[in-house]
């Protein structure tokens, strides 16, 4: 008896099991429920023509034309790429997150009689449409429908802030227009100074207020800067009366140079927090740009300069001459080891070298004098003189001390650095310990 409980036990289980399997075998569940896309048969790239009406009342039409999208209405200019293929990208991948009525009648209850926001665009010959209306109560999504269809549905309420575009939004908003790989000289101005910076092969150089190495970084990072600056906002179109925004007498200006061609950007007065106003020389627009560009704008000479004594490191370093109480010391590398040559020959421990190198190489300027009279540099402390890169290289730095300050001065370069004095003190206990 208990044997035929057992199996009675075991079909009532196994009979609904073997159900189930055959149900599953015939009705697989898939992962995922398809959305339905509102424009199934639109491709990004066959959209040729937008029209956005803004939930502000502003209408904008952009055309695309040889691969570059153009503003020409209500006004001609380049349009914004970025902000383009965003919306046009969203068109063509848009789903319909859930239909919230198919039958709709009342249409203004969803802010869609009108549409808060409408979207016409032109692909592969084609007019289209999306109406958007308001957040739903959660504010998840977006009630939406097309002009055609009384059915209302629901899109990602993150989307408002790509088809939701003023005029301003869709215009190209680059504050200067200039090819940055084509850079070949920058001048930076206010009514104090003038900088001015040239690029020679590779590096950067000051040619004024002082004839010294740039730093690459500091001149590449403001140009940089200029290049992705953009508008904040349009304040005057025709602008002709310059003085109310401080751009008659500006508190900056760079001009970026390259050949015979150029373009300069002006900063005028505070236009708000965050903001100050601007101009590009060659456009009659006056805009506002985060201040923070114009700050850039604003750094001394001394910013811009070159800070570290040497170029050379120690592992290109093939000859090191110390010039130090009236004695010169030479070091010399030969493959991996390294040798004294003068004032007497010795073999050397290459890490107590490498010790000098780091010391020299980590020297670095605090600030820049342009007269060198105080600066004991005419009775030096200290002079090297390293060869690197094969012989093909040579840098020769001055070390001199006036009281408590200690300077330096790199041949080639006007003026002097001012130095950490425990630069120098670390230089001269590495030379020792060689």
């Amino acid at each position: 008896m208990r044997g035929v409980r057992s199996l009675i036990i075991l079909l009532v289980i196994a009979v609904p099991l073997g159900w189930y399997a055959l149900y599953e075998s015939k009705h697989p569940e898939t992962d995922e429920k398809k959305q339905e896309k509102v424009f199934p048969d639109v491709k990004a790239d066959a959209i040729k023509e937008v029209s956005v009406k803004a939930a502000s009342g502003d209408r904008t039409t952009v055309v695309k034309k040889d691969n570059t999208w153009q503003v020409t209405q209500p006004l001609t200019v380049k349009a914004d790429e970025a902000e383009l293929s965003g919306i046009t990208s969203n068109l063509a991948s848009l789903e319909i997150q859930r239909v919230v009525d198919e039958q709709a009648s009342d249409f203004k209850q969803y802010a869609l009689d009108p549409a808060r926001i409408e979207v016409d665009f032109t692909a592969d010959g084609k007019k289209r449409t999306l109406l958007v209306g308001q957040k739903t109560p959660t504010g998840s999504d977006l009630y939406a429908k097309l002009p055609d269809k009384p059915r209302v549905f629901l899109i990602p309420s993150y989307l408002d802030t790509t088809f939701n575009r003023t005029t301003f939004d869709l215009r190209d908003k680059t504050v200067l227009a200039f090819d940055r790989d084509k850079v070949d000289h920058v001048t930076l101005t206010d009514p104090k100074r003038t900088i001015a910076l040239v690029k020679q092969g590779a590096d950067w150089r000051m040619t004024s207020p002082a004839d010294a190495r740039a730093d690459f970084s500091a001149v590449e990072g403001i140009v940089g800067r200029i290049n992705t600056a953009q508008m904040k906002a349009i304040t005057a179109t025709d602008a002709t009366d310059l003085a109310q925004y401080g751009l008659d007498k500006p508190d900056a200006t760079i001009t970026l140079g390259a050949g015979s061609s150029s373009a300069s950007l002006s900063i005028g007065k505070s236009a708000g927090e965050g903001v100050v106003y601007a101009k590009d020389a060659s456009r009659p627009l006056v805009f506002t740009i985060d201040s923070a560009v114009a700050d850039d704008m604003k750094k001394s000479a001394d910013d811009f300069r070159q800070k570290d004594l040497f170029d050379a490191r120690s592992f290109n370093t093939t000859r090191i001459d110390v010039v130090r109480n009236g004695q010169t010391r030479t070091f010399e590398k030969s493959g991996d080891k390294w040798k004294q040559v003068a004032p007497s020959a010795k073999q050397l421990d290459g890490a107590k070298v490498d010790a000098l190198m780091t010391a020299l190489t980590n020297a670095r300027a605090a600030s820049f004098v342009q007269d060198t009279k105080d600066t004991g540099l005419d009775k030096p402390e200290l002079s090297v003189t390293i060869k690197y890169d094969d012989g093909q290289k040579t840098e020769h730095v001055t070390f001199g001390k006036h009281g408590s300050d200690v300077f330096a001065q790199r041949e080639g370069d006007k003026g002097a650095a001012k130095i950490d004095g425990a630069a120098l003190d670390a230089i001269v206990k590495a030379l020792d310990g060689v």
